[in-house]
């Protein structure tokens, strides 16, 4: 074979091949060289042709074949297509161009054949190999063979042993003989069974390959790894099943997609993880924390509607500590001290510290992760603190650097450190609230408003806990009620019910009250009945208890029996009309 380049070794075709609407742009594809036949057979051949099957992508596969090449500005046919024109008798092969888009047809005689932009036909294969008949050489020359099996057929010589080179991939066999190749063109035009594609077929593929991806990434993006895998696997078993039916490959795609996915959310729920851990790292506990982190979801720190516990804590007498300690450095010191232990327990049970505020701390349940039981976790931690105490101001005691503060709390008679906490229950905003360049997770609404109010009034009532009636119905455990008011708190027109819890039901020891137990719960039941004679507006008997009971030297609450004996005098004096027995507080507390 010799490599020709002159025009005048080009071979002749007998045909003419007229090109219609061409462009400017050559969109057949050209042939940069010629292989010719020896001598003796080109001369003696009725017309040229190439038999060239060129693979689509790198895949290797060929799904479509040239008809039409161009070589020096001549338009050459291929084996297939010059075959079928012998056939249609036709001198003059029509190619039909679209502006601007390409080849997109050729006409032979009566035989309108669509292709590709390149002037391609898109191979509707009958099967695998061998799908059509074929014949041994060796029976050819040997006359081995049915004439009725060739008699009025297209005959095509060519090869199939593996050694000759001759074998191709396409979409039904990776061993494919090129000849039956080309046995499929001809069948197809002659047949009219065509896989073509219209002009507007390329904008279609890059749009069906955009939202493939796009699927494969919303799909691999928001499953699991597992998931993931599945809908991977599904998408390769679907290429390898329909592969006829597909004119572009999707294994690549989905695995680069799945690839390109996984390695996305690695890093956004890396730096998700790192969002989080660096919001509730200082709020949560450890065990909370890897529950946020395994079941939290982006849509967890938009706003969102959500019952909580809030909490609010203070320290009683922080003016005075802090004249006391007189050096700023050393109160930051103290408080630390103090705020350790607290945030510890308030952990322990679950709770979100969402921040400190001077000696204050605020804090609640079930927000971001879910509580089970969160009030009565609140009222766990809450009593536990105040248990705390004992323990924590012996330590402060015992540090030679308190000693100012040691004693200003021995000249008033008081612990050195002693607290007020409110607790309230309802349905508050939580989210992640602030600017674009600052912002915290936190809770807002009227639940928190009255948890603030709830703290504020411990002093006034003479209580260390004290908790609404909407917190109290959620509670499950027992502990040791008293009810103190019905009010209606500043900025507020609907009354709530404040109740004091003293301790736990159970207790073992130690407790939170200074008298025996026996007196606590006989002084409780009998200032109950003092309650009711109120509430019914029976000022003169509630009166009477009230006294009695403010008589006792062991009684619990030193201030709350005060209260009362003011109002019912004040009422017996100046009779209520419609008395509902709710006290308006003028003041936050």
């Amino acid at each position: 074979m010799n490599s020709h380049k002159k025009s005048d070794s080009a071979p002749s075709i007998p045909a003419i091949f007229i090109e219609r609407n061409k462009p400017k742009q050559n969109f057949i594809m050209d042939a940069y060289r010629v292989v010719l036949n020896v001598k003796e057979s080109q001369e003696s051949a009725y017309s040229s042709v190439f038999f060239n099957t060129i693979p689509d992508d790198d895949s290797g596969i060929i799904r479509s074949v040239p008809l039409i090449m161009e070589y020096e500005g001549t338009v050459y046919p291929s084996l297939a297509m010059e075959m079928v024109r012998i056939l249609t008798e036709a001198n003059k092969v029509f190619i039909n161009y679209e502006e601007d888009i390409g080849v997109q047809s050729i006409q032979s005689g009566s035989l309108d054949i669509p292709t590709d932009s390149f002037g391609r036909l898109f191979v509707n294969y009958r099967g695998a190999s061998f799908s059509y008949k074929y014949i041994s050489a060796v029976d050819i020359y040997n006359g081995n063979f049915n004439s009725e099996d060739v008699a009025g057929k297209f005959v095509l010589i060519g090869t199939s042993a593996a050694g000759l080179m001759d074998l191709r991939a396409t979409p039904f066999d990776t061993a494919y003989p090129g000849v039956e190749i080309h046995a499929n063109v001809i069948d197809n035009i002659i047949s009219g069974d065509f896989i073509s594609k219209p002009s507007w077929v390329i904008g279609a593929d890059i749009a069906w390959i955009f939202l493939v991806s796009i699927s494969l990434a919303i799909l691999f993006g928001h499953g699991s790894a597992l998931s993931t895998l599945v809908v991977l696997v599904i998408a390769i078993a679907a290429q390898l099943s329909f592969n006829y039916y597909i004119l572009f490959d999707i294994v690549i795609l989905s695995i680069m997609v799945y690839i390109i996915s996984m390695v996305l959310n690695y890093f956004l729920e890396t730096k998700q993880k790192n969002l989080i851990k660096g919001k509730f790292a200082s709020k949560v506990s450890s065990d909370v924390m890897e529950d946020i982190l395994e079941h939290s979801e982006v849509e967890t720190w938009d706003g969102m509607e959500k019952e909580i516990t809030v909490f609010f804590s203070d320290i009683r007498g922080f003016t005075n500590i802090s004249e006391a300690m007189g050096d700023a450095k050393l109160l930051i010191k103290f408080m630390n001290k103090i705020m350790e232990p607290m945030t510890e327990i308030l952990m322990e049970e679950h709770g979100t510290v969402d921040k400190y505020i001077g000696d204050a701390i605020m804090a609640y349940w079930n927000a971001p992760h879910d509580v089970e039981n969160h009030a009565d976790r609140a009222v766990v931690a809450t009593l536990r603190q105040l248990y705390a105490l004992e323990k924590l101001n012996a330590d402060l005691r015992s540090n030679p650097e308190f000693i100012n503060v040691t004693k200003m709390a021995d000249e008033n008679k008081i612990p050195i450190v002693d607290i007020g906490i409110g607790l309230n229950t309802g349905v508050a905003i939580v989210g992640e609230m602030g600017s674009s360049g600052r912002s915290d997770y936190t809770a807002i609404g009227d639940p928190i408003n009255l948890g603030a109010r709830l703290e504020s009034l411990c002093k006034y009532y003479n209580s260390r806990l004290n908790i609404s009636n909407f917190t109290k119905a959620k509670l499950t455990g027992e502990y040791i009620y008293r009810f103190l008011d019905l009010v209606t708190v500043k900025g507020k027109k609907e009354p709530i019910e404040i109740w004091q819890i003293h301790d736990f039901v159970k207790i073992d020891g130690t407790t939170l009250f200074h008298i025996d137990r026996e007196d606590l719960l006989k002084e409780i039941n009998y200032y109950n009945e003092a309650i009711k004679f109120y509430k019914a507006a029976k000022f003169v008997e509630a009166l009477k208890i009230f006294k009695e009971i403010n008589a006792w030297d062991t009684k619990s609450n030193i201030k709350i029996y005060d209260i009362y004996i003011e109002r019912c005098e004040h009422y017996i004096e100046h009779t209520p009309v419609d008395f509902t027995g709710v006290f308006v507080h003028t003041t936050k507390g």
